[in-house]
């Protein structure tokens, strides 16, 4: 069975088909990636096969959405939702019922590190369709094929890196107001703008949006710019792309090279 002479490619057992987007199928054509064949696509949709080393089931995943991998080391997931999915829409038996959770747990293992070797979100995989071996099939094969899938085909998909952003109020003395907005910018914080804090007298709250990468120590340099008395409080707003040079020492620190 060597190079697939002995048995037709569309009969073998070690080989997945996934759904590849336009982007990615054309980032797969452009690098003339060997081990991929181009053998069916429709608008929006391709299937590609690779030859693999191992007997796994073969399934045809599609994803939606933009992939966005949050860091969780020096940048931090904190407080907000994945919203990860895996559905199936899969019919006439094509993959057994009682082993389609197994794909899923493989497609969502994937999902936790990512091509960015941080947790994905705003993701959903959808299993359309597959095919299973009466003898060979098991829990562990099928897990081991939506696996296999999404690390194949998702790094291909320029996928983004996002940081979580905080809501910050800064409560300080009046005196010290400028001081605490030239702290917030150089912490790559975007002031929202400021006033009087209500029954404290001649205090100011300043509210911003600021990185929570950026709170770590946040509280150290406010209270040494304020006298001691400056406080803050902060909550999780909204997740935003991290580019350039910080995003290339994330993406280190996770072993993945930056993207050209």
């Amino acid at each position: 069975m060597e190079d697939g002479k002995s048995t037709p490619l569309k009969d073998r057992w070690d080989y997945v088909v996934m759904a590849v987007p336009p982007k990615a199928l054309n980032r797969l054509v452009r690098e003339g990636a060997p081990d991929h064949r181009i053998v069916d696509s429709e608008p929006g949709l391709a299937k590609v096969n690779r030859l693999g080393s191992q007997a796994v089931p073969i399934l045809h995943l599609c994803f939606t959405k933009k992939l966005k991998g949050i860091p969780d080391g020096p940048v931090g997931l904190f407080g907000s939702e994945l919203n990860l999915a895996f559905t199936d829409s899969v019919v006439g038996g094509a993959v057994p019922k009682n082993y389609i959770p197994a794909v899923g747990e493989g497609v969502m293992e994937y999902l936790k590190h990512g091509p960015l070797g941080c947790p994905e979100v705003d993701v959903t995989v959808n299993l359309s369709t597959g095919q299973f071996h009466a003898v060979d099939s098991s829990d562990q094969a099928f897990k081991t094929a939506g696996r296999m899938a999404m690390s194949e085909i998702m790094p291909k998909c320029e996928p983004i890196l996002l940081e979580p952003i905080h809501s910050v109020e800064l409560s300080v003395p009046n005196a010290f107001t400028a001081k605490v907005q030239r702290l917030v910018s150089g912490r790559r914080g975007q002031i929202l703008g400021f006033d009087a804090k209500p029954d404290w007298p001649g205090w100011d709250v300043v509210t911003a949006y600021m990185p929570h990468s950026e709170l770590h120590d946040l509280i150290v340099e406010l209270r040494s710019i304020t006298l001691g008395v400056g406080t803050y409080a902060d909550q999780f707003d909204h997740l935003q792309e991290l580019t350039g040079r910080l995003a290339e020492r994330v993406l280190a620190e996770h072993g993945v090279q930056a993207a050209q």
